[in-house]
């Protein structure tokens, strides 16, 4: 079993999205992932928060050099790749994207890696986490 491979996580809300909040490509992903999810399912918790990289440590993402996103979904925590489909699949709109999880992790981290390990050149960094809207408030944990 890969370090990334999902693990059990009962003790943590179900839908609660780890990202890397001072990631300009992650904050994008949180507010396209608000966008999708009418039924408000996922909370946002930045690793940058002491709950956040306690979280992070706990499941091995080093919150000073985070590697992946993560999700808690159904009784357990995704990383990389399963978690970004994992995520996809949870809205009609996006679901069949949720399909690539046939192929091989193998397959499909390698793809994330490279964008992760680039994101803060392409996309940007901030010096402070993403405040979200008065409206949206509430569904960041800190």
């Amino acid at each position: 079993m890969s370090r990334w491979s999902p693990q059990p996580c009962p003790d943590e809300p179900d839908g609660l999205i780890l990202f890397d909040g001072v990631c300009v490509f992650c904050s994008r992903w949180v507010r396209f992932v608000m966008r999708l999810d009418r039924e408000r399912r996922f909370r946002f918790l930045p690793i940058q928060t002491e709950r956040g990289r306690a979280l992070a440590s706990r499941y091995g993402i080093d919150p000073d050099a985070p590697q992946t996103n993560a999700v808690l979904w159904g009784g357990r925590i995704f990383f990389k790749s399963d978690a970004a489909l994992t995520v996809l699949g949870a809205f009609p709109e996006t679901a069949p994207l949720a399909a690539l999880k046939i192929a091989p992790r193998g397959l499909r981290d390698p793809i994330y890696d490279l964008v992760a390990r680039n994101r803060y050149r392409i996309f940007g960094r901030t010096d402070q986490c993403m405040a979200p809207s008065p409206e949206d408030s509430d569904r960041f944990l800190s």
